[in-house]
C-alpha cells in the first residue's frame, strides 16, 4: 500500500500555514535588532539579546517533533500543534513592539520565538507524513515559495506602512514606531489566518494508515534506519560523553574568566551550553542504568546519537549555512545602516531611513526565493539535489560578501537575488535529501533532531560574533556579513560529501 500522489491544490492547502509561519520569522529577522537599539542595546550585546531565539528552537524542535509523533485527536497528528502554536505565536507578535524595556522585548523574543516554533516543526514532519517519496521535493519547495511569499510583504511592510501611508517611522527616544507596530499587528493577523487554513482544509493519515504505508514496498529502505534508531545507547557510553561535554564547558570557562579576564556572556553561554549537555546526557545514563528508556527524554537523545547517515553529513552543511544566516538576520540592519548609510543613530532620520531599506532588501531576498523554489525543484530534476544545493549556496555567499564593496544601497539588491537563490535551497533541498533517509515513524522528532544543526550554529553566531565586531571588527559590523559569506560557501563545498539515498 504506498501514500497516494496528491494534487497541486492539496499541496497547497497543507504548505499554505507557512505563509503566516513566514509572516512572522520575517518580521522578528528585519525589525528585532532594530527595536533592540532602539531600547538601548547596543551594538555588540545585539547578538547575546538574540541568544534567545535558536535557544528555544532547540529546545521546543525536538520535543514538539516527539510529541507529535505520539499524537492522535480530532484535529489529526500535526494540526494540534499548528493551531497553538499560532495562537501564542499571534499574541506574542502583538506585544512585542509595545516591548516597554529592552530587556522585556528580549523575553518577548523567546515567548514569540517558542510559539512560532511549536507551529513550525510539525509543518516539516508533514511533507514526511502525507507526501510519497518522488513528491517530496516539490512539497519542501512549496513551503519554500510560501516562506518566500509571506516574507516579502512582512520584511517591506515598515517601508510600506510609511512610503505609502504615511505613517511615521521615527519616535521618541526609546520608543518603538508607529510603523513598526502597525506592521506587527498584521502580522498577527495573518500568521493565524493562515495557519487555520490549513488546520481546516489539510487531512492526515491515521498512524494506521501511516503503519501500512511504511510496510510498503516504496518504504522498504527505511527498514534499516527504523532499526537503528531502536538501538539504545548504553549507560556507560552516556557517562563517558556526559564527562567530556562538562568538561570542555567547565575548561573553557575558566579559561575566559581567569586566563583571559572577558566578561563576554556570548562565549559563556556557549560554555555553559555544553556544560548543561553534559549533565542531561550523565542523567540520561542514569535512566539506562535504572532501565528507565521509554521516556520522551531519553528517546530523543538515543535518536541523536542514531542519526542516520546523510543525516549526519547534512548537519555539517547546515552548520555553516545558518551560522551564515544568522549573521545576516542580526547585522544586516547596523551594518547597512552605519557601513552604506553612515547613521549610528536610532532616532535619526538617516538611520530609520536605512533600517527600513533593510526590510525592502529582505522582502527582495525572500521574493526571489519564492520564484526560485519551483525553479529549483526543475533543475533539481535535470541534475540532481546536490548539484543543486551546492551551487545555490557558493552563489549565496559570494553575495554575502558584496555587501562589503557595495556603496550604493540600490545596488544591494543584486546581492539579495544571490540570498535569495541560496534561501530557496536551504529551504526545500536538504528536508527533500533528509526526508527520504528517516523512519516514517520517527519523522517528527527527527525533523525536531535536525533543528539542531539549525540552532547550534546560531547560538555558535550569537556566542562569537558579538566578541569578533567588538574586539577584532572594531565595532563594524559589516565584517561580520563578510564572515557569514565565507561560512556559507564552506557549506557549499561540504554538500559534495553527503549522500542523497532516496
Amino acid at each position: 500500500m504506498s501514500k497516494p500522489r496528491l494534487s497541486f491544490w492539496q499541496i497547497w492547502n497543507m504548505s499554505f500555514g507557512f505563509l503566516g509561519i513566514q509572516f512572522g520569522f520575517a518580521l522578528q529577522n528585519a525589525n528585532v535588532s532594530r527595536i533592540f537599539e532602539t531600547l538601548g542595546a547596543s551594538i555588540d550585546s545585539i547578538p547575546i539579546l538574540w541568544i534567545a531565539a535558536p535557544v528555544t528552537g532547540l529546545i521546543v524542535q525536538p520535543i514538539i517533533g516527539h510529541m507529535s509523533d505520539k499524537t492522535w485527536n480530532r484535529l489529526g497528528r500535526r494540526r494540534p500543534y499548528f493551531l497553538i502554536g499560532a495562537i501564542l505565536a499571534s499574541l506574542a507578535l502583538i506585544i512585542m513592539p509595545n516591548s516597554p524595556t529592552l530587556w522585556f522585548a528580549a523575553g518577548m523574543l523567546w515567548i514569540m520565538d517558542a510559539s512560532i516554533n511549536i507551529s513550525m516543526e510539525p509543518f516539516r514532519a508533514f511533507v514526511g507524513d502525507m507526501l510519497p517519496s518522488e513528491q517530496r521535493t516539490i512539497g519542501f519547495s512549496m513551503q519554500s515559495f510560501f516562506i518566500g511569499t509571506g516574507a516579502i510583504i512582512a520584511s517591506a511592510l515598515p517601508y510600506v506602512m510609511t512610503n505609502w501611508f504615511g505613517i511615521s517611522n521615527t519616535a521618541l527616544e526609546g520608543e518603538i514606531p508607529a510603523s513598526v507596530k502597525f506592521s506587527f499587528y498584521i502580522g498577527a493577523i495573518v500568521f493565524f489566518l493562515a495557519v487555520l487554513w490549513t488546520v481546516i482544509s489539510a487531512k492526515e493519515y491515521s498512524p494506521e494508515e501511516l503503519k501500512k504505508f511504511s510496510e510498503s514496498d516504496n518504504d522498504a529502505k527505511h527498514s534499516d534506519t527504523s532499526a537503528r534508531s531502536e538501538e539504545r545507547i548504553t549507560h556507560q557510553k552516556f557517562f563517558k560523553l556526559g564527562i567530556m561535554w562538562m568538561l570542555i564547558g567547565l575548561i573553557g570557562s575558566t579559561i575566559l574568566h581567569f586566563v583571559l579576564k572577558e566578561n563576554d556572556y556570548g562565549l559563556y553561554v556557549l560554555f555553559i551550553g555544553s556544560v548543561i549537555f553534559g549533565v542531561l546526557q550523565i542523567l540520561a545514563g542514569f535512566l539506562s542504568s535504572l532501565g528507565k528508556t521509554e521516556g520522551g527524554f531519553f528517546i530523543v537523545l538515543s535518536d541523536l546519537y542514531n542519526m542516520p547517515k546523510t543525516m549526519k553529513q547534512l548537519a555539517v552543511v547546515q552548520f555553516f549555512s545558518w551560522f551564515a544566516l544568522f549573521a545576516m538576520w542580526i547585522y544586516t540592519t547596523p551594518a547597512v545602516t552605519h557601513h552604506i548609510y553612515g547613521a549610528t543613530d536610532p532616532t535619526s532620520a538617516r538611520y530609520n531611513e536605512g533600517a527600513d531599506w533593510v526590510g525592502v532588501l529582505m522582502s527582495v531576498y525572500n521574493g526571489f526565493a519564492a520564484v526560485m523554489a519551483f525553479v529549483l525543484v526543475w533543475l533539481a530534476k535535470k541534475t540532481n539535489r546536490k548539484t543543486v544545493h551546492m551551487i545555490s549556496l557558493i552563489i549565496g555567499g559570494i553575495a554575502f560578501a558584496s555587501f562589503y564593496v557595495i556603496k550604493n544601497p540600490q545596488l544591494l539588491i543584486i546581492s539579495e537575488l544571490g540570498i535569495g537563490l541560496a534561501w530557496a535551497s536551504i529551504l526545500a533541498m536538504p528536508y527533500a535529501i533528509l526526508a527520504g533517509s528517516l523512519p516514517p515513524e520517527k519523522m517528527g522528532v527527527y525533523m525536531g533532531i535536525f533543528n539542531f544543526f539549525i540552532v547550534i550554529p546560531q547560538i555558535t553566531a550569537a556566542a562569537i560574533l558579538g566578541f569578533f565586531v567588538r574586539d577584532i571588527f572594531n565595532g563594524e559590523a559589516i565584517y561580520a556579513l563578510l564572515l557569514g559569506g565565507i561560512s556559507m560557501i564552506v557549506a557549499g563545498l561540504m554538500v559534495k560529501f553527503v549522500d542523497d539515498v532516496d
